[in-house]
């Protein structure tokens, strides 16, 4: 699974990034910082399971403070997008190719309005256009590839009898084009049965359907601390009431992961307090005041990285946490407690995780049992978030 941060130039793309996995990253207030794309790890909070058996778990990836599991996820910061990207634009096409492996997008706006379309530096720019040019780029990006192809590729579809769902999907391969998605974007527009018929309207329809509901994307409402941003936050969510829209400090959250990693905070992220460990300068005590009247106290969400990053993995993708763990052995070989916890796709069953744990698993699978109850399961139960199964094969 793989989240791509999109958005203009100097929108807080990096620092969203930075923040979300202390990565070294070049960050400046000029366009086009990033040209070559940063990939990295985030992490999305689970409720651990751990509490429950009245242990503490022992992570052999990400970590756990306070039973909050903080499992890994692929994060990539993509160069800034302009207006024409899909014509190569700016670094349009570089831009574009990057997001082919993307998942579902996490659009940063600076709600702020104080950078123009082109990532500029003003004052009183409307965060709305942002998110209409984007659109209408990501849109262009999927009709242009359906454009070289589509006379041809629509008439043989035909000729040969060939199912169109399957064929568009094997055309859209290299962007996760799943042949489910085509056929649901079939069955709400309606369109003329045969595709070749189909009129430059329709056909622009057809894939910014197709775009959305195979690149889902979230919202993240930058620089919620900035005094103008309520006001544009409150337009983008009237305005676009279709997407998820949080609002986010990424310089907050940076801010308050950095202090926590030097040991001057206790801080779990997705919280909307921090405690004070060490002695403070005047100037950071200055700081961390301003991020709490101005962002902690202020929104849901706190500082809304983490939630952002739980939305689009939770929410947009419907992914699941799975435990591997026995009614009688939490411990693994190495003497780790719970060391794993997995992400899986929403409806997978005992099977699936099966084969997700190994082939081996899965081909001479028996039974699941639940850790929790001692209930045993058989390979089509469909599992639920923070689940807790061993899994027993021949």
């Amino acid at each position: 699974m793989l989240l791509g941060l999109v958005g203009k130039p100097s929108c807080g793309k990096s620092t969203f990034f930075k923040a979300a996995t202390l990565a070294e990253v070049e960050i400046a207030s000029y366009p086009f910082t990033t040209i070559k794309a940063n990939h990295g790890i985030g992490y999305v909070r689970v409720e651990c399971i751990d509490k429950e058996f009245n242990t503490q778990c022992n992570p052999a990836k990400g970590f756990c403070i306070s039973h909050q599991r903080f499992v890994s996820i692929d994060l990539m910061d993509v160069a800034g997008l302009v207006p024409g990207a899909s014509e190569g634009k700016g670094l349009g096409n570089k831009f574009l190719d990057d997001l082919r492996e993307a998942d579902a997008f996490i659009h940063i706006v600076d709600a702020s309005g104080k950078t123009d379309t082109l990532g500029k530096q003003t004052e009183g720019h409307d965060p709305c256009d942002d998110v209409k040019f984007l659109e209408e780029e990501l849109n262009a990006w999927y009709h242009n590839i359906l454009l070289k192809v589509w006379k041809g590729f629509s008439r043989k579809a035909e000729l040969e009898s060939t199912k169109f769902s399957e064929a568009v999907a094997k055309q859209f391969s290299g962007l996760k084009v799943k042949e489910e998605q085509v056929k649901k974007v079939l069955l709400k527009l309606a369109l003329p049965e045969k595709p070749s018929s189909w009129n430059e309207k329709q056909l622009k329809y057809f894939a910014s359907e197709l775009r959305k509901i195979s690149k889902p994307m979230i919202i993240a409402a930058n620089k919620c601390d900035d005094e103008d941003a309520v006001k544009n936050i409150e337009n983008l969510k009237k305005n676009f009431k279709e997407h998820l829209i949080i609002p986010c400090s990424a310089d907050s959250e940076l801010a308050l992961r950095q202090a926590a990693k030097a040991g001057l905070i206790e801080y779990i992220p997705g919280e909307k307090t921090f405690l004070i460990k060490k002695e403070l300068t005047e100037k950071q005590k200055q700081a961390l005041d301003k991020i709490k009247k101005n962002v902690l106290e202020k929104y849901e969400f706190g500082t809304g990285v983490q939630q952002i990053l739980n939305t689009a993995v939770f929410d947009l993708l419907k992914y699941i946490a799975i435990f591997p763990g026995s009614p009688n052995k939490l411990k693994d070989s190495k003497g780790r407690i719970l060391p794993d916890c997995f992400l899986l796709p929403s409806g997978s069953t005992a099977l699936d995780f099966a084969y997700h744990l190994h082939t081996d698993f899965g081909k001479n699978f028996i039974r699941a049992i639940d850790a929790r109850t001692k209930m045993a399961w058989g390979k089509d139960h469909v599992l639920k978030h923070r689940d807790i199964l061993e899994i027993i094969s021949r």
